[in-house]
């Protein structure tokens, strides 16, 4: 039975999820605290286990960014990804109650972009904006 859950940020979850979609995870003290500052999240289980995770962070009202979208392999193609942006977006509309001109950001893993734009996503280039950066680790400058 699939049972869909609100604002249930469990840390071994969590990083059990972020394994499961082969993006590694973090330690327990760093998944708490990026948890905690959570505005938003939605949890799915197959009776208790889970299979399905994604939230929203920001600063809840002006700026927020639709993040974690994650399925377990063996539940994607089953809807259990469209079923967690449904509820995120059904989110963002009230915020929007509150700022009609709140910023919704998402950043799409490679190769995933058509499913965001089934919820109306477009790319910063197709909005007429300049390209998404990111901070480069010092590791990685060369």
């Amino acid at each position: 039975m699939i049972n869909i859950k609100e604002n249930i940020n469990n840390i071994d979850e969590f990083n059990y999820l972020y394994g499961a979609v082969g993006w590694g995870h973090y330690d327990k003290e760093i998944s708490k605290k990026s948890l905690e500052n959570t505005v938003y999240s939605i949890s799915i289980y197959d009776n208790k286990k889970i299979i399905g995770y994604g939230r929203i962070i920001g600063d809840g009202i002006c700026f927020i960014y639709v993040h974690d979208i994650m399925v377990v392999p063996e539940y994607q193609a089953k809807k259990i990804g469209t079923t967690i942006m449904n509820k995120l977006l059904e989110k963002v509309e009230k915020i929007k109650n509150e700022n009609p001109n709140v910023r919704v950001y998402l950043g799409a893993s490679k190769d995933k972009e058509e499913f965001y734009k089934k919820f109306g996503f477009i790319t910063r280039k197709d909005a007429g904006l300049g390209a998404g950066m990111i901070l480069k680790r010092d590791e990685d400058i060369k």
